[in-house]
């Protein structure tokens, strides 16, 4: 578990942009079966979550489509994280990660590998492709 004095100005950059912060299992159960759609991200203290990751989450929110926002902190809140992943089954523990559900249901998933050595603009320019797609 990292130290919250590290961790929590890295939630509080998703959380200013719009970001629900999920610390429990419920809150992400809660999220997840919202109708319509919703992002997730699983946000880490990587490099890549802060170079390229969270700028991306936060580059993809100014489109029209965008759906509900949240997050989860990987290393952090471990029960919400775990709940998530469940939902982003099949896809192995990945952090950073993106998931957008519709209606519950996972329909795109960003993994870190997917992340790391790719511009932010490009990864948001994938997730405002899948808000059109899907929602």
């Amino acid at each position: 578990m990292y130290p919250a004095e590290i961790v929590l100005p890295m939630k509080q950059e998703l959380v200013d942009a719009g970001f629900e912060d999920l610390t429990s299992s419920e809150a992400v159960d809660s999220a997840i079966s919202t109708k319509g759609g919703v992002l997730v991200v699983i946000n880490s203290v990587c490099g890549c979550a802060a170079g390229n990751a969270r700028p991306a989450a936060k580059l993809a929110t100014d489109h029209p489509k965008a759906p509900k926002l949240a997050t989860v902190f990987a290393g952090f809140d471990k029960e919400a994280v775990e709940q998530a992943r469940k939902y982003m089954l099949p896809y192995p523990p990945s952090s950073p990660a993106m998931a957008l559900f519709k209606d519950g249901k996972l329909v795109h998933m960003i993994e870190r590998h997917n992340i790391e050595g790719n511009q932010a603009t490009m990864i948001a320019e994938s997730l405002k492709g899948a808000f059109d797609e899907y929602l």
